[in-house]
């Protein structure tokens, strides 16, 4: 089989020749790995790396306006997320901050914010990069219709907001949700349809349960998801929708609204271990990740990586799943531990 068809196959449950690979990496991590492997960086070394471990899907995204610093050490991207930079042994790692609009007094105020528009982003790259993974399955984007409106209000006031300011929360995530249904739809007119998988994300989950009861997802955020999932559908893409924490609460709603893959199954508990979500739900649901970025990747031997992620290919029966740390890795993790995932 391709990559590609590798991984379709697997989405739809079909009969496949091995399980199928995704890789995602933070940028420390991707340097401290080049370097243990004696790889220049960039876009030739992390190809090979993907191309030797047999990752089967590549990463799309347009180009996005670069941050700005809007205090010493204190940088504001076009969404108005505010972060600064940690440093690490292998590069700077971003670490939020009240985002541009905490302490925004009315809606009116809010309203007055510049929000971004696709106009703003450079798509020309898309269709040159989707020739060249002509093999692979194509993920595209970084659709948040609710966490990251929050970020950008800031998360104490955005759940105040909940309770006592509805409308400003409604306000907010159809704002978001508006660009990111224009610009998936210019994403997948310049690929001339060739994306496959469309990314839709908004954590609802901390380590031991939701962040919100059920009824207040499905007021806040389930109808901004069911609109973005009817438009990737429409365009012809599978829809892989990511939270992280122990969200199992939420499954059955995410199937309902048409969620075709669920990232990142963290091992926040015995609901999401992936035996009990294959019995529950592996009929309906394509999974994806679930290797623990939090313990087991930063700690654990090779042996102990290796046998993990083989037990997670068995759970889920040979399909229905492709292989992918709990979270992007981490610059903690020792390049080994890595490259033992997908040994």
């Amino acid at each position: 089989m391709t990559p590609r068809e590798r991984v379709l196959s697997a989405v739809r449950r079909e009969r496949i020749d091995r399980t199928p690979r995704d890789f995602w990496a933070e940028r420390p991590a991707w340097t401290r790995l080049l370097a243990r492997l004696g790889l220049d960086g960039g876009e030739s070394g992390e190809e090979r790396v993907l191309e030797g471990l047999d990752i089967d899907i590549r990463h799309l995204s347009a180009n996005e306006p670069a941050e700005t610093e809007v205090a010493p050490g204190l940088f504001q991207n076009f969404w108005g997320e505010r972060f600064v930079f940690k440093p690490t042994p292998w590069g700077p790692m971003r670490d939020d901050r009240k985002g541009a609009l905490a302490g925004a007094q009315s809606l009116d105020e809010i309203a007055r914010f510049p929000f971004p528009s696709p106009d703003d982003v450079d798509y020309s790259e898309i269709p040159e990069r989707c020739r060249r993974w002509d093999r692979h399955a194509i993920i595209y984007g970084f659709a948040d219709v609710w966490q990251r409106p929050g970020l950008v209000r800031g998360w104490e006031e955005w759940f105040i907001d909940l309770i006592e300011r509805p409308d400003w929360v409604r306000f907010l995530c159809r704002t978001f949700t508006e660009y990111y249904l224009e610009d998936y739809a210019r994403a997948a007119e310049a690929s001339r349809g060739r994306i496959d998988i469309y990314l839709l994300i908004s954590d609802l989950g901390t380590q031991r349960g939701p962040l919100i009861p059920l009824d207040m997802f499905r007021s806040f955020v389930a109808p901004y998801l069911l609109e973005m999932i009817e438009r990737i559908h429409a365009l012809g893409g599978l829809v892989l929708f990511h939270s992280c924490g122990a969200i199992a609460r939420f499954i059955p709603d995410l199937i309902a609204l048409g969620v075709d893959i669920l990232d990142p199954i963290q091992p926040a508990g015995p609901d999401m271990a992936p035996e009990r979500l294959k019995a529950a739900f592996g009929d309906r649901l394509c999974f994806h990740g679930g290797i623990d970025m939090q313990r087991l990747l930063p700690t654990g031997t090779p042996d102990d990586v290796r046998a993990e992620a083989k037990r997670y290919c068995d759970a889920f029966g040979g399909t229905g799943y492709i292989l992918s740390p709990a979270h992007l890795f981490q610059p903690d993790v020792p390049p080994e531990n890595i490259l033992a995932t997908y040994s």
